[in-house]
């Protein structure tokens, strides 16, 4: 039995990793769901197997570091299929350089943007017709390092998921007798293409024993599945190997660093 029928989901970042695990495990449960990506041809095929699966899903390519766009989107869901149920903000993405020390401030702002600055604008634009309706579910997937930041995240990234888990804190606070729900997942390492990203990207081996993306899915979905009356506030989900990451952290303190460094380490001088 669905346990969402007739409900309309928005999932961010919903082309691969945690973000398609999400959308597939909604659209089981009878959600209508709007995956949002930057690329819609990443999209299609999660809209194509949740469709085959008989359930209901559209996609739709937004640049979510545009305010302009987010406003946009939730005018197209709310014309064309009602009011939005749920929202989970799972894009996510890190900056290259990691180091606080050599990280430029236009990397720091755009990964500023992604992480927190886009949560906001989507769920300022959706907050008047929850509202309005009286009820809401907003599910933003932070990460551990908003708790426990080091150069495996970076110092942008590290800041910007603590401060989406206090904004959704702000949320939780302010509307909670309006019927609205704010729930952040704080996963550690899981096994996501953005991974391929990091300064030392993990091996096979690494990878299968980190978080598998169900596994925050999972998390999502009981969030959202909830009866109203039950708003789960912050879920912390971790790997229960933990692995040495000295080696990581170590590659990662030197990138972007000036091949002039005075303490730059002779392997990683050119």
């Amino acid at each position: 039995m669905s346990r969402l029928g007739g409900q309309i989901a928005i999932v961010t970042g919903a082309g691969t990793g945690i973000g398609r695990e999400t959308a597939l495990l909604l659209a089981k449960q009878g959600c209508q769901v709007v995956l949002v990506g930057r690329r819609k041809a990443v999209l299609d095929p999660v809209v194509a197997s949740i469709i085959n699966d008989g359930g209901k899903a559209v996609a739709r390519a937004v640049d979510i570091q545009k305010r302009s766009e987010l406003v946009e989107l939730v005018e197209w869901i709310t014309s064309g299929y009602g009011i939005p149920d749920i929202v989970v903000h799972n894009a996510g993405s890190a900056s290259k350089v990691l180091n606080a020390r050599w990280i430029s401030e236009q990397e720091w702002n755009s990964t500023l943007e992604v992480n927190l600055t886009a949560v906001f604008n989507l769920t300022q634009a959706l907050l008047p017709g929850m509202l309005k309706r009286g009820s809401g579910t907003i599910v933003t997937v932070s990460s551990l390092a908003a708790l426990r930041p080091n150069l495996l995240g970076g110092a942008a990234y590290g800041a910007a998921k603590a401060a989406v888990l206090n904004f959704m804190g702000h949320l939780h606070n302010t509307f909670r007798n309006q019927g609205i729900r704010a729930t952040t997942i704080l996963p550690g390492e899981t096994d996501t293409p953005i991974l391929n990203n990091r300064a030392r990207p993990p091996s096979e081996q690494e990878r299968a024993r980190m978080l598998d993306p169900v596994d925050v899915a999972e998390a999502v979905l009981l969030c959202c599945t909830l009866p109203l009356r039950a708003v789960v506030e912050e879920i912390r989900i971790a790997p229960t190997f933990m692995r040495d990451t000295s080696a990581d952290i170590e590659t990662a303190r030197w990138v972007g660093a000036p091949s002039d460094t005075f303490d730059l380490p002779q392997s990683h001088k050119k």
